[in-house]
């Protein structure tokens, strides 16, 4: 090996490591780490390279101090939820030839847990914070939109501090119902998270969900059957839900869900009561995840683009962090009905 020689293993590699082993100096090494303009390719893949050869990370702390972590964290409430996993690649694959790192705050349903969340990770110095969904107190989302950039995704409520990502939902409802009215169904029902007015979001996904859901039940003369039933977006919740409404005095012949993970709880509770699917229920949900598409579910679903929800969020953040843009923008998913084998006409109990 010539001069340049890697440095021992035993201590943590240096930027200054990096520039004698590429034989350049601090400065264009510091240069090509921050994607800096006028770093031409030839020097970009020779510090790539000794960084590559000698295991060089940026020392997350220094960075810091300086100004920026690249990193930024994800606050999502359930990690079994498939359509975050979709928001996620989205993140991911915008960042993937970036300097920042992804750091994910799984912090359940407690407003409180996730209001703890958030606060560690602006402790932590991240750069910015993209929130899926947030079940803690809006003036929580403010206060820390107003120092660290935010992205919200899901609700609608709109601020100057933070920007949003939303889908239409009510939209959305709309062309589940419209599709199910089409088959012949009057008695549809909706399955929506609960929600909390302690928080101070006026308009969630649920919420907003539920209103396009209830006008359409009017649209088509079918104010009488409509009917909320309120669980949490997961297996479980989805679980006692259908049990609830298919053990009623007037099961619904069609149930729509505000999320695909609680539309297959629904699934295991028809199951368990001896319905098929779609010959006695018709079954719906929301966000075309990839557990819509196997092939013994062939759920109906709504697509509401979680991939492009991801990688939006994700630049209008970097915007954001890099003083690019300081006013709050909101970018809004076109919802598509995705129709499968779970919703067919009404069939005799």
């Amino acid at each position: 090996m010539d001069g340049a020689a890697a440095p021992r293993q035993n201590r943590r590699v240096t930027i200054t490591d990096v520039a004698r082993h590429a034989g350049v100096s601090v400065a264009a090494v510091s240069k090509v780490l921050r994607n800096a303009y006028g770093v031409s390719p030839a020097m970009q893949e020779k510090v790539r390279a000794a960084i590559a050869e000698l295991g060089y990370r940026p020392h997350a702390a220094a960075r810091g101090m300086r100004g920026r972590t690249y990193t930024i964290g994800v606050l999502l409430d359930n990690v079994r939820n498939a359509f975050f996993a979709d928001i996620l690649d989205g993140i991911r694959d915008e960042l993937r030839t970036s300097e920042y790192t992804v750091l994910i705050g799984a912090a359940g349903f407690e407003a409180e847990e996730q209001a703890r969340t958030i606060r560690a990770m602006v402790d932590r110095q991240m750069d910015g914070l993209i929130l899926i969904a947030p079940g803690t107190a809006r003036e929580e989302v403010l206060t820390t939109s107003a120092s660290t950039p935010t992205v919200v995704i899901g609700h609608h409520d709109a601020a100057e501090s933070h920007d949003s990502v939303v889908d239409a939902d009510d939209v959305g409802a709309g062309l589940v119902v419209d599709h199910l009215v089409a088959l012949g169904h009057r008695d549809i029902a909706l399955v929506s998270a609960p929600g909390s007015k302690a928080n101070r979001w006026k308009r969630t996904p649920e919420i907003v969900l539920t209103d396009g859901y209830l006008k359409a039940m009017e649209r088509h003369g079918l104010t009488q059957y409509a009917r909320v039933q309120h669980a949490a977006y997961s297996d479980e919740g989805g679980f006692k839900a259908g049990m609830t409404l298919l053990t009623s005095e007037r099961p619904p012949t069609a149930v729509m869900t505000g999320a695909d993970v609680a539309a297959l709880g629904i699934y295991r509770a028809a199951h368990e009561l001896g319905l098929r699917i779609p010959d006695d229920l018709s079954l719906a949900g929301y966000n075309n995840t990839a557990l819509a598409a196997l092939a013994p579910v062939q759920l109906t679903s709504v697509d509401q683009a979680g991939h492009t929800m991801g990688s939006t969020a994700v630049r209008m953040l970097i915007e954001r962090v890099e003083r690019r843009r300081d006013r709050a923008m909101r970018t809004t998913m076109t919802p598509r009905l995705v129709i499968r084998g779970s919703t067919a006409a009404p069939g005799s109990r």
